[in-house]
């Protein structure tokens, strides 16, 4: 009985490495396959891309001038990047109001994109990281907000953030003296509470 057991075993485990083996060769021949459409997918997103001088040449001339002013933003940006992060690091924990990824507003993944020339790279660069940095204020002011003064407006806000509808209407004195403690507390799935 143990002999034939043995046989069954191995048998078993032979069965297994051929799996093993078919699976390696199906996940190889996939990956020749993606690595091909991959390449065929650039190959035709690259026939969109328009030449740097192309480009610079159709370009209105105030387009081009205003440029610079454009580009000057850059410094207020990592000033308020840089504030922004220190103000996080140092008040958060004091508060005790969970901390903004800074990763989930600043995105940096259209760099790759094959059909964008120099120009619209960089472009697609300082946007990303002005529109993120944008984001990531506006969260940690929004948690901040929450933390010292959670009160709607008593007129209407164009764009409130997200965090504004939990707040306490405008003169309501007694929920805000009620929940305050509460709402400092609930600042929702995946803020780090």
């Amino acid at each position: 009985m143990k002999e034939r057991i043995d046989e069954l075993l191995r048998r078993i485990h032979d069965l297994q490495e051929e799996i093993e083996d078919e699976y390696r060769r199906g996940f190889q021949e996939f990956e020749v396959r993606r690595a091909a459409l991959a390449e065929e997918f650039q190959r035709h997103q690259r026939r969109y891309r328009t030449g740097l001088f192309r480009f610079l040449r159709r370009s209105r001339l105030p387009v081009v001038l205003s440029s610079p002013v454009i580009y000057a933003g850059w410094i207020p940006f990592l000033m308020l990047d840089l504030f922004v992060t220190t103000y996080q690091a140092i008040c958060f924990p004091v508060y005790r109001i969970p901390k903004v990824r800074r990763s989930d507003y600043v995105v940096f993944d259209r760099e790759d994109l094959p059909y964008l020339n120099l120009v619209e790279r960089f472009n697609c660069f300082y946007c990303s990281y002005a529109n993120g940095i944008a984001a990531y204020t506006r969260e940690v002011a929004a948690r901040t907000e929450q933390y010292w003064c959670p009160i709607k407006h008593g007129r209407r806000l164009k764009a409130a953030h997200d965090r504004y509808p939990r707040f306490f209407d405008y003169g309501d004195a007694e929920s805000f003296r009620q929940g305050l403690e509460r709402l400092r507390r609930q600042y929702g799935e995946g803020d780090g509470a």
